[in-house]
Parts: structure tokens; sequence; C-alpha cells
């Protein structure tokens, strides 16, 4: 197995963390359809950019401008960027904050610190030293945070009213909803994907393996991770005694130590600090992936052009340790701000995976996945615009969310639109 972890390492880190503490803190148990729909919608997501890889054995952004011309290549580009750039600078936060609670030095001196190593790593051992470490890393968040769901108690007749479909609380319910999905379904695991088995050299061959690896890394370990989370949430943290709105990751874990015991706050804090760390290494190399193979580069660290921006991004993360506020909240928008973005991208992969890009189109089983996952993210995306973004236009964050969401769903419906022409000129043609 191997790309498929990578992409999961990026999925199972802090950002989905924070969605799904602050879904079980706030509401209980309610949304635990939603943390098991992020599974099924992740793995989907990932099934689709994986056919779209090995099936033309290239990066997506060259598909796209082979296929639909470079604006569109550009389009992609800056929306997988823009998503990953911001939520490297909070991954960044979050790692340094814990890394500074458990040992006491200043986060920003960890923020500077973590994108040394970081830039290192990256540069000096390229795809491989990512794999390994997504492995490693994802495996032992998982691991750790099983363990904390054995020292918590969980209620499963409790449990079982999550199972029942709805959003609770009006607009802080479909935020933290869109967060929880937008951790699963994101641009930077669907445009990555198609690099990650060009760097394992994986071809239509591997078809069997790269399935069995999309199910393994997303639908089961991501899966366990975010529900063992939620779980651990909604059991404890639910509660009078605990100040929900106010938990930052830090305080989630500290907070288990006087209602569940220290063993499993150190181990919250471990599976955080893994989480980051993985998170951190494959978020790394989407923008140079992108934008390597848009100006005709390498995309490996042979090429001393990619090696440049992987450090370059690596480097300039480090400023995420010196932004101010709580990084849970941060997170969770961060995570529906990509979701904004994540719908352009699936319409983008559908319409290559029903064109002449592929040798073998989509089957009518991937295309109704595909389309579920279309529309659940375009909901989704639309009304964290409309309740987030909309009221609060004339503020620079709120205008440029709605500007950068407009764009991009006028850019969906052309896209839609060239789809249905070319399909109904091909039979009229035929």
């Amino acid at each position: 197995m191997g790309p498929s972890w990578v992409a999961g390492a990026v999925a199972a880190g802090p950002a989905t963390m924070a969605s799904v503490v602050t879904a079980g803190a706030t509401f209980g148990y309610a949304l635990l359809w939603v943390v098991l729909l992020s599974a099924v919608l992740g793995a989907t997501a990932q099934y689709l950019a994986m056919r779209l890889g090995l099936l033309t054995e290239a990066g997506i952004v060259s598909v796209v401008e082979r296929h639909l011309g470079g604006g569109w290549a550009w389009i992609l580009v800056v929306d997988a960027v823009l998503a990953a750039g911001l939520a490297q600078l909070v991954i960044m936060k979050g790692l340094a904050d814990v890394s500074a609670a458990v040992t006491g030095v200043d986060a920003r001196v960890w923020g500077v610190a973590w994108a040394v190593v970081l830039a290192l790593g990256l540069a000096g051992r390229g795809y491989r030293f990512v794999e390994l470490l997504a492995k490693l890393l994802v495996s032992g968040v998982v691991l750790a945070f099983l363990a904390s769901l054995f020292v918590v108690p969980v209620d499963p007749a409790s449990a079982a009213t999550g199972l029942v479909p709805r959003v609770p609380a009006g607009v802080d319910g479909a935020l933290v909803a869109a967060g929880i999905l937008g951790g699963a379904v994101h641009i930077t695991l669907i445009t990555m994907h198609s690099y990650n088995m060009r760097a394992r050299e994986w071809t239509s061959r591997e078809y069997g393996l790269a399935t069995f690896d999309v199910g393994a890394s997303m639908l089961v370990a991501f899966g366990i991770y975010s529900l063992a989370i939620f779980l651990v949430a909604a059991g404890v943290l639910h509660s009078p005694d605990v100040a929900a709105g106010d938990l930052t990751a830090v305080a989630a874990a500290q907070a288990l130590g006087p209602l569940v015991g220290q063993n499993a706050k150190w181990l919250f804090l471990l599976g955080l600090w893994g989480a980051a760390v993985s998170t951190l290494g494959g978020n790394t190399v989407v923008p140079p992936y992108l934008l390597a193979d848009r100006l005709g580069w390498g995309t490996d660290v042979s090429d001393a052009r990619y090696r440049g921006l992987l450090v370059a991004v690596a480097l300039l993360s480090g400023l995420g340790a010196f932004l101010g506020g709580s990084f849970f909240p941060l997170l969770v928008l961060v995570l529906a701000f990509g979701l904004v973005g994540t719908p352009f991208a699936i319409a983008v992969v559908l319409y290559l995976l029903n064109g002449d890009a592929v040798p073998e189109p989509n089957s009518t089983l991937a295309n109704l996945g595909g389309i579920a996952l279309l529309l659940v993210t375009t909901v989704l995306a639309g009304n964290f615009v409309r309740t987030r973004a909309l009221p609060d236009l004339g503020d620079p964050l709120p205008t440029f969310v709605a500007v950068f969401a407009l764009g991009l769903g006028l850019a969906t419906v052309a896209l839609a639109g060239r789809y249905v022409r070319q399909t109904v000129g091909g039979g009229a043609t035929a």
C-alpha cells in the first residue's frame, strides 16, 4: 500500500480533529451520522481520484490542460493552492501550540524549528519519506485514539441516537457538519493523489491494489480515527462542567485529565501531535506538485525547481506559529473554506473520467457516487457561504470567500454546460 496513506495522513489531521471534537463536545452524539458519512464520502472521492491517476498515468493538472485547456488548469491550481496554503499555516500553529504545551518552550520557537525540519526532511528524502511518515504516524495516531476510547466511558444507547440524520443548532451545527465533511472530502486530497501514484510508479496494472489502498486508509483508518475522537468528545466533554465553545486543542486534552484520568489526557495529546506532524508532511507537497506540473517542471526532488518550491512552502508554514487566536475555531473555518473549492475539483474529475481522457469511462455506480459527492459538497459549501460569508459582506475575509465561491460556482456550471454540449453534439454526430 502507499499513495492513499499520504492522503489519509492529511485527512486524519488536527483539522478533522477540531471538527469532530467540536461536534461531540457541543452537540453530544447528534452528528455521529456525519462522522460516519465523512469516511464513506472521503473514500469515494479518493477512489475517483485514484481512477484518474491510474488510467491517465499523469498529474491532474497536465490532464486538465490537455483536455480542457490552460485556463481551466490555472483555475484548479489557484483553487487548490489557496486551500492548502491556508490549511498549512493553521495546522503549523496547532503543532507549535501542542509542542509548547508539552515542553514549555515558546510556540513560535517550535514553529520555526518544525518548518526547518519539514524542509530538510521533504527536500532531502522526497516522496518515500512522506509515505513512510504517513504510514507510521497514521497507524500510531489511530492506535492512540482507539486506546483513549477504551479508557473513556461511551453510552452505546445514546450514541445510536446520533445515527438519525439531523443538523442541530442551525448555523453552528451546519458549520461543524461542513467542517467534518471538509476534512474527508477536500480539494487537496483529490488533487494530490495522481502525483502520489506517479511517484510510486503505479499504473493500471495496480488497479486492485490501489482500490484496496483507498479502502484501508480512508474508509478504515480514517473512519476509525474520526469515530474514536468523536465518541471520546461526545462521551466526556459534552458536559455542564466543560465549556465546549471555549475548547482549544490542548484544553480538550487537559479537560480529559480530571474527568477520566491522566492516561486519556496524554494519549489525546500524543494523538494530536502525531496527527499534526503527519498532516503537515502530506499537505506541504500539494502546492509544489500543482505549480510544478502547470509550469512543466518535474514533480519530484530530482528537479531542483520542484525542490525549491518544496523548501519554500515548508519554511513559509512556520509563519503559522505567529497567528493569534485559538487554532480549533480557525481549523473548522479553514476546512469549511476548503470545502468551497472542492465541488469544482470533483466536477473536473467526473468530467475527465467520462470523456476521452481515460480509456475506460466511469461505471454507473462510480458516477452515482461522484454525483452524490458533488451534491453533498455543493449544498454544504453553499450553506457555509450563505450563513458565514454573505451576512458580513464588506469585511475583507467574508467578501473574499463570497467572491471565491461565486467564481468557482460559475466555473463549475460552465464545465457542466461544456460537458452537456459535447455529449449532445457527440450523440448527434453519431
